[in-house]
């Protein structure tokens, strides 16, 4: 049996993007309205302003679990067409 190679990040690559509220630009795949991919580099995790936030005291900087300015600059992307979806289905509101 053969493995079949996946190619939908391939066909459906991440798309850049710049958070609404900083500097921070990352790489997005918005698979369905549930589901989306982002991908951070060092210079958007300086810029994020949330990170130092939610990263204060002991917590680990890996343990930052989103920045939800970011999150909504993403949603309104989706919404105008900016960022595609790629299984379109209906939109939660």
């Amino acid at each position: 049996m053969t493995e079949r190679t996946d190619l939908r990040i391939i066909d459906n690559p991440m798309q850049p993007l710049d958070c609404s509220a900083c500097a921070a630009s990352v790489l997005v795949r918005k698979s369905n309205w549930q589901q989306t991919s982002i991908q951070w580099n060092e210079t958007a995790q300086k810029a994020c302003r949330e990170r130092p936030l939610a990263c204060r005291g002991d917590r680990p900087t890996g343990q930052f679990a989103g920045c939800e300015t970011l999150a909504a600059t993403i949603r309104d992307a989706s919404l105008e067409g900016r960022i595609d979806v790629i299984f379109k289905d209906v939109p939660e509101k």
